[in-house]
């Protein structure tokens, strides 16, 4: 092989005529893919984090989808109940639902919150809490039962109102005490006639 053909093998052009004939591109049209490229990078970034933020934001506030798992009391994976005391001066509350065919409901709710007997003073503090606002459970209680219907009130469905109640009283009256059952002595659903 002589030193000429070397010189050819580049795409198969002669090294004197073929640099004056390509043409380099060049400006705009190399740079527009690039940009669209990180703009497309960017955008997909935005959207991640934006997502991210409102998942974890809703998840540290709680207003996300509740989830209530209330499992069958007869099943052989559910371990002993613990022992509560119960505060038990909320009284009777009797309030009206929202159908249209007025129904009156009288309901005697009691509270059930930990024992605590290795430190009194938690148990009296978590009373103290309870009587400080037994008006204020009165009210939940009874703006609480005039918001339902009559059909949200049957029995089968008391396991999640049970539930429901104790959330939000958890959530939006205690600052301390923390409700860990509720118990109805009387739960009446009455047509008005």
């Amino acid at each position: 092989m002589s030193d000429t053909d070397a010189l050819d093998m580049e795409d198969g052009e002669s090294p004197e005529g073929g640099a004056s004939s390509k043409k380099k591109k060049g400006g705009i049209g190399n740079l527009l893919p690039t940009i669209l490229k990180f703009a497309a990078i960017g955008i997909g970034a935005l959207v991640f984090i934006v997502t991210v933020s409102v998942i974890t934001y809703n998840v540290m506030k709680d207003g996300g989808k509740q989830q209530t798992n209330i499992t069958d009391p007869s099943s052989p994976y559910i371990g002993q109940k613990p022992l509560f005391d119960w505060y038990t001066d909320i009284g009777t509350v009797t309030t009206k639902t929202r159908d249209d065919v007025t129904h009156s409901v009288s309901v005697v709710m009691i509270l059930g919150y930990d024992k605590r007997e290795v430190d009194p003073t938690s148990n009296a503090n978590t009373v103290m809490e309870l009587s400080s606002r037994k008006y204020e459970l009165q009210d939940f209680v009874r703006r609480y039962f005039a918001s339902k219907y009559a059909d949200e009130l049957k029995p089968e469905n008391e396991d999640r109102l049970k539930q429901e109640i104790k959330e939000q009283i958890n959530k939006r009256l205690f600052d301390k005490a923390r409700i860990r059952d509720i118990t109805f002595t009387k739960f009446d659903v009455m047509e008005v006639f």
